[in-house]
């Protein structure tokens, strides 16, 4: 490595204090020139203006190989997690599955009574060729494993009532990420009194099944959904700025959230989002709702990659993490466009069937997923290595982030 390419990549992560240990990339078999190729194309896209700011971390055997921020973004900056919650509900809910309090096979009506009589929204054409819309009983009840890999029958969008009018409009459920009134307990029950959209095991749709999940989670720990992940998580994690909202000698770190502009670039978005985060909400969606920063969810994704313990503190056993990243949809269609036709699915994570199908250079086995403001992340246990990328860009292009992973790919010696 000539001295240019440490003075790019080492120094990074040395003084921007990181939370796991530190080495360069030939002493774990990646090229830093080749890493640092990275700070270029993301310069390229802070001068366009595609993005404002971003965080990138990549780590092999345990060790930080490349860290660095671009743009408004300053190595301690948090950003809006939104779907890359479900990776935290996940892990909660597999530890409450060590403790024995459920089987991945038991309904959920038997935790959550509220769902004990769903039916699946149908549509349909009369005789006189008239749109109509209907239900029918489910096949069978919705199981946990339902819930840990979105095949529940639950979306985002939600089924049309007789009316033809959203359901999820009606009950205040719609678009994955809503500001409400009520708590998780309310927005479970509010869920399981309309149609599903699909007959439950029979089709993977992305939706509110992690949600349901993190509701049992309270329900079996008898702890809100934040007081879990603080005391079985985060605290043993060392996770010191994840949270469901950002305190406020902290705002100033909150990174602002953006919005594509029809013409290209970004610009500042309008979302409620953008102040929201600021206090802790009413619903805390197990889907959707944390915040944190790339060093933080470095030290959960090391966790999971070093078969459940990070710093002599276990987590999950290993056989749980594998269960965790195991393909489990089979032949099951993939519905909504959300995951590709050719990765698989396991227990809240995307699994990558290899480079062969997916035409991307993870390994067969390496599991990832995002969240709908950019962040993204995988995890490569055959290459011992991670990465997290983090935008905030609402709804995002991920471009920036694919170009982050196969770079870091790359860099393999």
């Amino acid at each position: 490595m000539n001295k240019l390419t440490l003075a790019c990549v080492l120094p990074l992560s040395v003084a921007f204090g990181a939370s796991l240990p530190v080495a360069t990339p030939d002493q774990n078999g990646m090229s830093g020139d080749r890493l640092n190729r990275i700070n270029v194309v993301m310069r390229q896209h802070i001068e366009a203006g595609r993005i404002a700011g971003a965080s990138g971390l990549i780590a092999r055997n345990g060790k930080i190989v490349f860290r660095n921020q671009w743009g408004d973004y300053k190595p301690d900056t948090i950003v809006r997690m939104y779907s890359m919650t479900k990776a935290v509900t996940g892990v909660a809910a597999m530890m409450l599955y060590e403790d024995g309090l459920f089987s991945l096979n038991d309904p959920i009506s038997k935790y959550l009574p509220e769902f004990s009589n769903m039916t699946v929204g149908k549509e349909g054409t009369d005789a006189t060729g008239k749109r109509i819309f209907y239900t029918v009983p489910v096949d069978r009840p919705i199981l946990v494993k339902d819930l840990f890999r979105h095949t529940s029958g639950l979306d985002y969008a939600g089924p049309k009532d007789e009316k033809g009018e959203n359901v999820y409009r009606k009950i205040e459920m719609m678009g994955g990420a809503p500001l409400a009134a009520f708590d998780l307990a309310e927005a479970s029950k509010r869920l399981a009194s309309v149609p599903l959209m699909d007959q439950p095991g029979t089709a993977f749709r992305y939706g509110y099944s992690i949600d349901v999940l993190g509701r049992l989670v309270e329900v079996l720990s008898g702890k809100t959904l934040d007081q879990y992940f603080e005391e079985k998580v985060f605290r043993p994690l060392d996770m010191k700025d994840t949270s469901f909202f950002v305190a406020e000698e902290k705002w100033n770190r909150l990174a602002r959230l953006y919005a594509p502009k029809p013409e290209g670039g970004v610009a500042l978005s309008t979302s409620p989002a953008q102040e929201s985060f600021k206090k802790r909400p009413n619903l805390l969606l197990g889907g959707a709702g944390l915040t944190s920063t790339v060093d933080d969810y470095a030290r959960f994704y090391e966790m999971l990659l070093n078969n459940g313990q990070l710093d002599g503190v276990r987590i999950l056993s290993r056989r749980s993490v594998e269960m965790m990243h195991s393909e489990s949809l089979g032949n099951l269609p993939h519905l909504g466009g959300v995951l590709p036709d050719w990765a698989g699915f396991g227990l809240t994570f995307a699994v990558n069937p290899g480079a062969g199908k997916s035409g991307e250079p993870a390994s067969e086995g390496s599991y990832w997923w995002g969240g709908a403001a950019g962040t993204s992340f995988w995890i490569d246990p055959k290459e011992h290595m991670f990465g997290v990328f983090l935008i905030n860009i609402l709804p995002p292009n991920n471009s920036a982030a694919q170009q982050f992973q196969r770079m870091a790919y790359q860099a393999l010696e």
